[in-house]
This record gives structure tokens, C-alpha cells and sequence, in this order.
């Protein structure tokens, strides 16, 4: 692509991001000298180059020396990678804070903290070329990553690996509802709310006897939300929880019966009519701390996680491209940022492009209103139009 068309499509990207982004790229560290990167767009473009792209730190230094961006070693692209991990987050803050869309979190109770563990699976940079498994956590509603930790394939999704302090309010998906990583959290001061997996956490009743999960389902009323005090044990001690669930629609169980299927088929397994019903449920387990919220703000809750969800499958197909920085946990951490930061704009942009414009690339920064017109009437990408102002 020529050089010109480069320079002014960069230009449509920037305009997503913060006015000071360049200025904060010096203030956080990212860019304490210009020696082989001359200013905060270049390193933007190196860092993109390297974890967005998908080549490796010395495919992407060739590629920047190539193009003329830069001439950058393997070994110094690692290093502003390992510098750059608090601007790209405060850039990926940024962008996610002006987006469009949000998890509603109206029910986290007041100074207490929401984060989002998920894993997935990357390759590594170096020469075992092996597959390793990336464990993170993301809190809401600033999506900063608080902790990161790199392992062979078989380091297994827990919440034991994961640091908690008092009130920590820790959403899970599946992968996550164990009894001792539950337990681990509510050791710590923490609470949870996971998706329940009733394979493998078998739940007590308030009698003290195995919970009947399907009876238990069945006695819900349509679509309304329903909760039971339950017992679970672990490391020999008994804890207490709710149990929180409610009827999916219609369509929805319909999608999750075919899909249950179509991965039963794959394995040659056979499906049981009692696990095809309960599929007609989403059923989340929440800790003590949390008994002040209703049924509905702990379903809410773990709504705010499935929305973040969607976020996370692109951020893992981007994952699923080049490899990580080789166990540096600085380096971790930035090329986490950098991929979420692509993602964050490419959501952006896909957004604008539903309000095309002829001239090809919008007029104002993300962050400018209209001049003259409050931002509570103008037209919000995705959402509709909004009413002409009165006079």
C-alpha cells in the first residue's frame, strides 16, 4: 500500500484514541528516548506490527526496517514491549470507556472490586515453539489486567493461581467452577459468581442431602428468576452458596440443544435426555458475600461477564495468532494490552462504518460531540436514531 494512504488511514485510526495519547505514551514510561523510535506513532505502529499482526519480535523488526518505520532489533522491540504495558492499557481503557457499549454493573456493591478470569491457549516465542496456556484477569469496567501468568498446555483454569484480596467479587465461566478454587477465593475474603458445572461440583441441599439439579430446574416459573441456599464441601470443610438460575428462551435452548448435539456427534458420545433438558437453564452459583443482592443482580452479574464474553472471543482469536513474549511478565502484560487495544478499535471502526460517510473517514474524534447538540440526541452507532433537538 502506498505510503500516503498509509499515513491518512492511521490518521482515521487515531482518532479513536485519547487526545493525549502521545503525550501519555512520556508520562507512563513508554517512550523515554527517541533513539530508534522517534515518537509515540511509531512505537504505536511497532507494537501493533508485533502483537496485533501476529509476526514475531524478529519478523516484526524486519518488517518495520522494511518499510522504513524503524530500524529496531528483535531484542529492543522486546524491550519497549516490556516498557509500553501502562500506556497501552490507559489507551485500552480509554477506547472501552468511550465505547458505545457497556456491561451493566449497577449490582456490584460500592468499593468492591469485579474482575474476569479467563484462559486460553497461545503459542510462546522461542525455540520450543510449544503450545502454553495464557491465564489472565480483567477488571471491569476499566478492563485493566491485574494479573497474567503463562503455563505449559496442561495448567489447568483454576482460581488458585489467581491473587485475592478482601472483596474481590471474581467472575467465572465453566472452566472455573471447581470446589477447591471456589473455596480458595472464599478463604481469601473473596466472593464468586460461576456458572455452575454440576459435573463437577456436586451440590448439597439445605437438608444436607445431594442436591437434585433437574427437580430442582423444573420447579421454576417460566422465565422467572429463582435461587436455593446450597451446601458444597471441600479440603474437609463444608460452605454455604446460592444457587441461581433461570429459564433460557425458547430460542436459546433450541441453539444449545444443537450445539450440544453437533459436539456429542463429533466425539461419537450419546447424549442423555436428563443433560439435554438442563441446557434449558442457566444456572450460576454465587458466595455469601454477595446474599444482599437479588436473584436477578447476581443473573446480572454474571450478564455483565457473558457481555465481556463476546469481547473475549474475538480478543482469543487474536491471541490465536503469532506468539507471546517467552514467560516475561512485563512483556505478558503489554502484548495482552495490545492485542485488546486492537480489538477494542476494531470494534470501534465497525461501529462507524455503519454510519458511512462519502468522504470516507469521520469528521470529528471519538470522544466529540456535535457542536451545538447535547451527546443525549445524537445518533449512537448501533443504536438507532436519536431525536432532532427541539427549539
Amino acid at each position: 500500500m502506498r505510503a500516503d494512504i498509509l499515513a491518512e488511514e492511521w490518521a482515521v485510526i487515531t482518532r479513536f484514541l485519547p487526545d493525549d495519547w502521545r503525550e501519555l505514551a512520556r508520562s507512563t514510561g513508554a517512550l523515554q528516548r527517541a533513539r530508534q523510535v522517534r515518537d509515540a506513532d511509531v512505537l504505536l505502529r511497532l507494537v501493533f506490527l508485533y502483537a496485533a499482526s501476529g509476526l514475531s519480535l524478529q519478523h516484526a523488526s524486519a518488517r518495520a526496517r522494511r518499510a522504513g518505520l524503524a530500524r529496531i532489533s528483535s531484542v529492543a522491540l522486546m524491550k519497549r514491549m516490556r516498557s509500553a504495558g501502562p500506556w497501552l492499557r490507559a489507551l485500552a481503557e480509554a477506547v472501552f470507556a468511550d465505547g458505545a457499549r457497556r456491561p451493566s454493573l449497577e449490582a456490584v456493591p460500592t468499593g468492591r472490586r469485579l474482575r474476569i478470569v479467563d484462559a486460553t491457549h497461545v503459542r510462546v516465542s522461542g525455540r520450543s515453539g510449544a503450545d502454553w496456556r495464557l491465564h489472565y484477569v480483567l477488571g471491569l469496567p476499566t478492563l485493566t489486567c491485574d494479573f497474567a501468568e503463562v503455563t505449559d498446555a496442561s495448567g489447568g483454569e483454576t482460581y488458585t493461581r489467581v491473587p485475592v484480596e478482601p472483596g474481590d467479587i471474581i467472575l467465572g465461566d465453566r472452566g472455573y467452577c471447581h470446589r477447591e478454587g471456589v473455596a480458595y477465593v472464599l478463604e481469601h475474603g473473596g466472593d464468586v459468581v460461576v456458572r455452575l458445572n454440576a459435573n463437577s461440583f456436586p451440590l448439597l441441599d439445605s437438608m444436607g442431602e445431594r442436591l437434585d439439579l433437574l427437580a430442582t430446574m423444573r420447579s421454576l416459573e417460566e422465565h422467572v428468576p429463582g435461587s436455593w441456599p446450597v451446601r458444597f464441601q471441600a479440603g474437609g470443610k463444608e460452605y454455604v452458596a446460592r444457587l441461581c438460575a433461570v429459564r433460557k428462551s425458547a430460542s436459546a435452548a433450541q441453539l444449545a440443544k444443537e450445539r450440544l448435539l453437533r459436539t456429542a456427534r463429533r466425539k461419537g458420545r450419546a447424549v442423555r435426555q436428563e443433560t439435554l433438558e438442563l441446557v434449558e437453564y442457566i444456572f450460576v452459583l454465587a458466595t455469601p458475600g454477595l446474599d444482599d443482592l437479588s436473584t436477578a443482580d447476581i443473573l446480572e452479574l454474571y450478564r455483565a461477564r457473558w457481555q465481556v464474553e463476546l469481547g473475549f472471543k474475538r480478543l482469543k482469536s487474536l491471541f490465536d495468532v503469532g506468539s507471546a513474549p517467552n514467560h516475561d511478565p512485563e512483556a505478558v502484560r503489554s502484548w495482552i494490552y495490545a492485542k485488546l487495544l486492537a480489538v477494542l478499535l476494531i470494534e470501534r471502526l465497525g461501529e462507524e462504518s455503519r454510519l458511512f460517510s462519502p468522504w470516507g473517514f469521520p469528521l470529528r474524534g471519538a470522544g466529540e460531540s456535535l457542536a451545538g447538540v447535547p451527546r443525549s440526541v445524537r445518533r449512537v452507532p448501533g443504536r438507532g436514531r436519536a431525536p432532532l433537538p427541539t427549539q
